[in-house]
């Protein structure tokens, strides 16, 4: 997956002073995630349709994990 110059600072980071913060990047099929503190450091790779369920399984209420 080319990431270069596509990452961008997830929205689930929060808005605090910056040190706590997720990167995203996106491609038609993957999305990869990063620690931006380090960034040169390990990348995460998932599969869309997976990172997708995963963000609806933590916006969803508690005890309620969204329909497969």
């Amino acid at each position: 997956m080319s990431t270069h110059g596509n990452w961008r600072k997830s929205s689930y980071s929060g808005e605090g002073d910056g040190n706590e913060c997720v990167e995203v990047a996106n491609s038609t099929t993957h999305v990869a995630v990063r620690d931006s503190k380090a960034p040169a450091r390990a990348t995460l790779t998932f599969p869309r349709a997976a990172f997708t369920r995963f963000l609806a399984t933590v916006e969803a209420p508690e005890g309620n994990p969204p329909p497969r």
